[in-house]
């Protein structure tokens, strides 16, 4: 079961749980001594700028994935059983509950910066996902921020869900 070399894991939490979920394998970790076999633990978030309705302007992180947390392991027994028995976790994204790396292309789009964009695109048109974790998955655009160069996507995701997926514009390309 041991690849020496550490690898993406999705796992799938409890909705409301990814923060806590990322904090206890993160102290479990540092308290244990096992960063060399659980590298990184990450929730990825977009900062978005939010207008209440007083009129005040906030700063909001929101999850991209919702109930899902991203972990960087090696993949033995004691990494998977540290992941799968966290409170919160049901269980790895992949066949049967079996822990499934990431694709390279999907490592990338984790890593990905942003990018300046001069393509103009109009709510409804299908798109083509050139980069990130869902590339080369398709959609359609739902709605368009000029200002951030952000789209919002319905995307069929992975998981076989329809999701409205916040990209940037030079995340797409039209089709």
């Amino acid at each position: 079961m041991a690849d020496s070399e550490a690898k993406w894991y999705i796992l799938h939490t409890y909705s409301g749980y990814e923060n806590k979920v990322a904090a206890d394998i993160t102290k479990l970790v540092e308290n244990r001594n096992l960063q060399h076999l659980i590298e990184d633990v990450t929730i990825p978030t977009v900062t978005k700028t939010v207008e209440k309705e007083n009129g005040d302007v906030k700063e909001v992180e929101e999850k991209i994935y919702p109930g899902y947390v991203f972990v960087k392991m090696v993949e033995t027994n004691e990494s998977w059983y540290i992941c799968r028995n966290t409170r919160g976790v049901t269980g790895f994204v992949g066949p049967e509950g079996k822990p499934t790396p990431l694709s390279e292309n999907e490592v990338r789009a984790l890593e990905q910066g942003r990018k300046e964009t001069t393509v103009s695109f109009e709510v409804g048109d299908r798109v083509a996902i050139k980069q990130g974790v869902l590339e080369g998955f398709e959609g359609e655009i739902t709605e368009i921020d000029e200002d951030k160069k952000t789209l919002v996507v319905a995307v069929n995701n992975m998981f076989g869900e329809v999701t409205p997926t916040n990209l940037d514009m030079s995340a797409v390309k039209k089709i």
